[in-house]
């Protein structure tokens, strides 16, 4: 507890939080655990994208993280190039008074120092650098928590995420292959760690959770056009990743299975819709997930996962549901070796129906001895998690952590 004559520990979280992307929230909802449970003392608020939602949902104060409201819309007329270039001097001085309000600031997971999707270097790469540069000005610790990274190819977003992660009091990453890029990127990772991702630390599911009908399978989709670098092709990535999940779930309904569409970010529906269109049968239905938690229980009743998300294959792996990646990026197959499943992962960019229905059935056969070694590697990540979070009080709340070794002294 805090003395009277004591000034709480002022925390912030900043993200693209409640902006529709339930990964980024999950991410966020492990961290706020944290915090309640280990710095009850803590008064925490939050700079990111979606302010309503945050301070609905998880009852923090949240702050807008642009001045601009049409930050993420593309600028055609003047004026509104006008004012996206004033809202980037605007957040400049508003991220930095946030900043100076705060001990701490943490970056709760998300794969804020990659490219892996489209990304422009003055969207969220420039306010990752912001808050750096202004916690190393006004002396405020800024942590990087358990975030992905990867190699990144346009200059001004790599230097942009460079010099974000050099400036940042703490880092930790979720796979060893981020941790890799940063090095490579010129960023020292000597005294940097790696952990599970953050979504492992979120509430396991109580075993009484309802089942689905026998056989069910849940297809988490995406609307995925290509990577950062595929922008000149992105709609023929787009169609080929349709069409081929389109036709693997008309597979599975004329086997008489059962198909539950799952989503992880709003911008996901129009997949959605294109499929239950194209297959138009009472099999297939989908779930209106609000929340990692959500999608768990969606996931725990069914026989077999496949899922594009990197976070949609995270809950199906939590909660040890066989599973089977489309994978769009390095980081999903890590996830998946991590978790004792490198076997069953094919390439989002190229989605063959008739492959992707033999790992299908080679995942079910195998289905009794996967689940049991997705509980033991589920043990492995919630013990590394635990030293994850001790580390980040020891970095970040080292007079809160020698207070509480004083009051277990006897």
């Amino acid at each position: 507890m805090t003395s009277a004559d004591e000034t709480p520990v002022r925390v912030g979280v900043f993200g693209l939080l409640g902006s529709g992307n339930l990964g980024n929230d999950g991410s966020l909802e492990a961290v706020l655990g944290y915090l309640r449970a280990e710095h009850p003392e803590a008064v925490v608020d939050a700079l990111c994208g979606g302010p309503e939602v945050v301070a609905a949902r998880y009852g923090i104060p949240a702050t807008r993280l642009h001045w601009y409201r049409g930050e993420y819309r593309t600028a055609s007329r003047a004026g509104a190039i006008v004012a996206k270039g004033l809202g980037k001097l605007v957040d400049a001085v508003r991220t930095a008074a946030w900043v100076r309000r705060h001990d701490v600031v943490i970056v709760p997971g998300m794969g804020v120092l990659e490219a892996t999707l489209p990304l422009r270097p003055w969207g969220f790469p420039y306010s990752l650098f912001l808050l750096c540069a202004s916690g190393r000005l006004l002396r405020t610790r800024v942590a990087l928590v358990g975030v992905g990274a990867a190699p990144i190819g346009n200059r001004p977003t790599r230097t942009l995420v460079r010099w974000s992660a050099r400036l940042a009091a703490y880092r930790s990453y979720r796979d060893t292959l981020s941790r890799d890029a940063m090095r490579a990127m010129g960023v020292d990772t000597a005294r940097d760690e790696v952990y599970p991702d953050l979504a492992f630390a979120l509430p396991t599911l109580p075993a009484s959770t309802s089942s689905g009908p026998p056989g069910q399978v849940c297809v988490g989709v995406m609307d995925f056009h290509g990577g950062n670098d595929d922008r000149a092709r992105a709609e023929e990535i787009h169609r080929r990743y349709l069409d081929g999940t389109t036709r693997f779930v008309r597979a599975l309904v004329e086997e008489g299975r059962p198909v539950r569409l799952l989503t992880g970010d709003a911008c996901d529906a129009p997949v959605v819709a294109a499929i239950l269109d194209a297959v138009d049968s009472p099999l297939v239905t989908a779930a209106g997930a609000a929340s990692l938690a959500d999608l768990m229980k969606e996931m725990a009743a069914a026989d077999t996962v496949v899922a594009t998300r990197y976070h949609n294959l995270i809950c199906a792996l939590k909660v040890g549901t066989p599973t089977l990646a489309l994978s769009y990026a390095a980081k999903s197959d890590a996830l998946m070796a991590q978790m004792g499943l490198a076997a069953y992962c094919h390439p989002a960019r190229e989605v063959d129906a008739d492959r992707l229905l033999e790992q299908f059935r080679s995942l079910e056969k195998r289905s009794p001895e996967l689940r049991q070694t997705l509980t033991e590697r589920n043990q492995v990540a919630s013990r590394q998690l635990e030293h994850q979070f001790t580390a980040l009080t020891a970095a970040l709340f080292p007079a809160t952590d020698h207070a509480h070794a004083r009051q277990e002294t006897p």
